[in-house]
């Protein structure tokens, strides 16, 4: 069945598309499965600034009578807030995020939906498996471990974006202004009835995806957003750090008072002056990336701008 524009269809599928041309055929052939459901369903394809076919490819469909909506954002805004602009045009009672690279199986959305139809508000999925490199597979478990350590939201294990939410959580997504976004740890905090779906996650199908500079990029939004733990961190350093001096100066003191100590004190004097620089240049570089929160907040420019959105007729 086809969304139509005079009612709530029962679910929308947002995913955010960036540069996926090779994927889109694929993925679109094994969500359109979906419209078998006992509702309507819309597709919102975010395109967040591609530089292919991706776009032409999406209006084709639409043009063709698929139930899809195509939103092209202006720029490249990335991943979080192209999906907070689908979430945004999102009609459906129940939400539904996915990324375009097929490496989250859109079979599941139904087992997804039937957990929040049955009770629960968000029915995430969660990661037993991931086919990716060793590198990748250590570097998201230190993240997730840190996360479940350091955030102050309700831990959900290897848990992606891909999720399935009911319409309560999404209107509480809405309402929250911030710019700079981690929308998984957003969705956690919103709370209510959250239920694991456990999947093995699959290689991508085309392209690559994000660049180890990107997904530690990702990783320190995710602390800032969710943890004073790094400010906390800085200020018990500069404690012990002068603790340490302190001690030191006396130690110094008292080895040239007897003699041991000469000339070479001026390398304690080194040492010294270049531990304490480390410490102040790492704290400033924790409390800039929180005042740059601050800074861009505090310019209240818009999350995104759209260049057009094209719905079925």
């Amino acid at each position: 069945m086809t969304a139509r524009q005079d009612h709530r269809p029962l679910l929308s599928v947002v995913i955010p598309v960036h540069d996926e041309e090779g994927a889109l055929p694929a993925l679109r052939e094994r969500l359109m499965q979906l419209t078998s459901l006992d509702g309507d369903v819309e597709f919102i394809y975010v395109d967040d600034g591609s530089r292919d076919g991706s776009a032409k490819l999406i209006e084709s469909w639409i043009e063709a009578g698929d139930p899809t909506v195509l939103i092209a954002l202006s720029r490249n805004f990335g991943m979080d807030i192209a999906m907070s602009a689908g979430i945004d045009e999102a009609r459906g009672d129940y939400v539904a995020l996915i990324h375009a690279d097929l490496q989250d199986p859109p079979e599941l959305i139904p087992q997804m939906l039937a957990a929040v139809r049955g009770g629960a508000d968000v029915a995430y999925a969660r990661r037993i498996g991931r086919d990716e490199s060793r590198v990748k597979r250590a570097l998201a478990t230190a993240f997730y471990r840190l996360m479940e350590r350091l955030a102050r939201v309700p831990y959900q294990g290897q848990a992606g974006d891909f999720r399935v939410m009911s319409r309560r959580v999404v209107d509480g997504i809405r309402r929250m202004s911030e710019r700079r976004r981690f929308l998984r740890g957003m969705v956690a905090w919103v709370g209510y009835e959250q239920v694991p779906i456990e999947y093995q996650r699959a290689g991508r199908v085309k392209g690559r995806g994000a660049s180890y500079p990107q997904l530690i990029r990702l990783a320190l939004e995710a602390f800032t957003s969710f943890s004073d733990v790094p400010l906390s961190v800085v200020g018990y350093a500069g404690v012990a750090t002068s603790v340490l001096s302190a001690l030191a100066a006396v130690v110094l003191l008292v080895l040239t008072a007897v003699g041991v100590v000469t000339a070479s004190g001026y390398v304690w004097v080194l040492v010294a002056v270049l531990f304490l620089s480390g410490v102040q240049l790492m704290s400033v570089g924790v409390l800039g990336r929180y005042l740059a929160r601050v800074h861009e907040e505090a310019l209240e420019r818009p999350m995104y701008l759209v260049d057009r959105i094209i719905r079925p007729r």
